[in-house]
C-alpha cells in the first residue's frame, strides 16, 4: 500500500482518473532527446502483435526495435510479419529477440523509450515494475494482475512512474472511444439523474484450448495454454469481463467496497478438469460505498444468451453506455461517435508522447482489475468479500514468479487424480 494513502481513500480515489487521465508535461520524452519513439514488445501473441501493429499505424515517428516472448518462434513470427507490412519502421536485429520467461528484462534493457506489455496477466506486475524501474514509458494490456499481491505491486510501481512522469497507458480501450466518453460524461452530468444501478455483461460462447506440444515443459504448456489457469489469466471475469466492470466503475466514479457472487465450471471443455481450472460462468452483486449496486454476468457457454454491454439505471431514465440514453418520458437518444478503441488508444498515447506529454491510467487499470478479482473471489468462495480485506491480505496465486523460467515447476499442479484443483464455493479460502 502506498504510504501516502489510507485503505479507505485508496479504494475511493476517482477524480481525474475517471474523467480522463491527467496530462503531465514531460521533457524530454525520449532518452536520446530525439523525436523517434523506439519500442519493445513483451508478449508477442494476439494482443502484443495487435498493439504493435496499431502503434506502427499511428502518425508518430515510431520504430519497433526489440521483442520478447516465452517462445522464440512467436517473437520472430511477429517481427517478420510486421516487417513485411511496415518495412524500416521494424528494425529488430536477431540479437534483440528474446525468449524464456525472464527474457523480458533483456528486451526492456535495450535502447527503448516505450515498452508494450501484453503477456499473460500473472506476469505483468513484475514486468511493469521492471520497466518503471528502468525509466520506460509503458503500454500494458488489461488485466494488470491476477491477485491482490499483484495489484498492490502494480499500484506501488505506478506511484514510482508518476514520480518520474512516465507514460502509463492501460488497454481498457473503451475509455478512448468517443461514444463511450460522450455517454459517460452525459451520465455523470445527470442525463438520467442519480445512477442507482449498473448492469454489466460479457456473455459469449467460449475460448480456445491449445494442445500440448512435444517441446513443452509443464511450465511451457501452462504458459502456452494460459487462459485455463487462475495464476496465468485470473479467470474470464478478469481477462475479458474486466472491460464491462471497468465501464460500470467509470460511470459511478468509484470502485466497489464489497461483493458476493456465484458461479461454476460445469461445461467448459465438457467439464474436463484435466484441461482447465477456471469457471465458465459467474454472477456478482457488487456494492458501492453509496449503497448502490452493480450486477455482473460473465459467461462462456455455447448455445446460451450472449451479450457484451453495460447498462445504467438512474432516477430519471436508463442508458446503454456508449449506445443510447433514454430519459423517462422522452425519446431515446442515440450516442454518436467513433468506436475503434484499440487503435485510438495508441493514437492518443503516441500523439501525447510526440508532444512531450504523458498521462497515467495505472490507478484505474489496477483498481478495475482488482474489482474483477474481488468478484471472482466472491464467486469462488460463496462469501461476501470486503474489498479492503481482500486488497490487504488476498491470496497469492503466483508465489515465486520472479524466479520463473520455462524449466521451473509451475505453481499449479494436478492432483493424484490427474485433475487440476478447482475452487469450491463454501470451501474456497480467498485469504489462504
Amino acid at each position: 500500500m502506498p504510504d501516502s494513502t489510507t485503505r479507505r481513500t485508496f479504494l475511493r480515489q476517482s477524480g481525474g482518473a475517471f474523467a480522463g487521465a491527467a496530462v503531465v508535461p514531460h521533457f524530454p520524452v525520449h532518452a536520446r532527446g530525439s523525436d523517434e519513439i523506439r519500442f519493445a514488445v513483451i508478449g508477442c501473441g494476439g494482443r502484443g502483435s495487435g498493439a504493435a501493429n496499431q502503434i506502427l499505424n499511428t502518425k508518430g515517428n515510431v520504430k519497433l526495435v526489440a521483442a520478447h516472448d516465452a517462445f522464440a518462434h512467436k517473437a520472430r513470427n511477429m517481427v517478420n510479419g510486421l516487417k513485411k507490412k511496415y518495412g524500416e519502421k521494424v528494425a529488430v536485429p536477431d540479437d534483440q529477440v528474446f525468449d524464456d520467461l525472464d527474457g523480458y528484462k533483456k528486451a526492456i534493457d535495450c535502447d527503448v523509450d516505450l515498452v508494450v506489455i501484453a503477456t499473460p496477466p500473472g506476469f505483468k506486475p513484475q514486468q511493469f515494475e521492471y520497466a518503471v524501474n528502468k525509466g520506460r514509458h509503458v503500454f500494458m494490456e488489461k488485466p494488470v494482475a491476477v491477485d491482490a499481491p499483484g495489484v498492490r505491486r502494480v499500484l506501488n510501481a505506478n506511484d514510482a512512474a508518476k514520480q518520474q512522469n512516465l507514460m502509463v497507458a492501460i488497454g481498457l480501450q473503451r475509455r478512448h472511444e468517443e461514444r463511450y466518453k460522450d455517454c459517460v460524461k452525459r451520465l455523470q452530468d445527470g442525463a438520467i439523474g442519480d445512477i442507482n444501478l449498473m448492469r454489466v455483461y460479457w456473455n459469449g460462447g467460449g475460448i480456445w484450448y491449445r494442445q500440448r506440444e512435444q517441446h513443452h515443459t509443464d511450465m511451457g504448456f501452462q504458459c502456452h495454454n494460459w487462459y485455463h489457469y487462475i495464476w496465468t489469466c485470473g479467470d474470464q471475469i478478469a481477462e475479458q469481463h474486466i472491460h464491462n466492470i471497468d465501464v460500470g466503475c467509470w460511470v459511478k466514479g468509484m470502485f466497489p467496497v464489497e461483493a458476493n457472487g456465484m458461479g461454476g465450471g460445469e461445461r467448459r471443455l465438457n467439464g474436463d478438469r484435466s484441461k482447465s481450472q477456471i469457471f465458465d460462468h459467474t454472477f456478482v452483486e457488487y456494492t458501492f460505498e453509496d449503497g448502490t449496486k452493480m450486477y455482473s454476468q460473465g459467461r462462456h457457454l455455447a448455445g446460451a444468451f450472449n451479450r457484451v454491454a453495460e447498462f445504467a439505471h438512474g432516477s430519471k431514465g436508463t442508458a446503454q453506455v456508449g449506445g443510447w440514453i433514454h430519459p423517462f418520458g422522452e425519446k431515446r437518444m442515440r450516442i454518436k461517435g467513433k468506436g475503434g478503441g484499440h487503435q485510438q488508444e495508441q493514437h492518443d498515447m503516441i500523439e501525447a508522447l510526440m508532444r512531450g506529454e504523458t498521462y497515467n491510467e495505472g490507478h484505474y487499470g489496477a483498481m478495475s482489475t482488482f474489482a474483477a478479482i474481488l468478484g471472482r473471489e466472491a464467486c469462488y468462495s460463496g462469501k461476501i468479500i470486503k474489498a479492503s480485506d481482500l486488497l490487504e491480505r488476498g491470496r497469492d496465486y503466483c508465489p515465486g514468479i520472479d524466479g520463473f523460467t520455462l524449466a521451473s515447476a509451475p505453481p499449479l499442479q494436478k492432483g493424484d487424480d490427474g485433475l487440476y484443483p478447482v475452487p469450491i464455493p463454501g470451501k474456497h479460502n480467498p485469504f489462504a
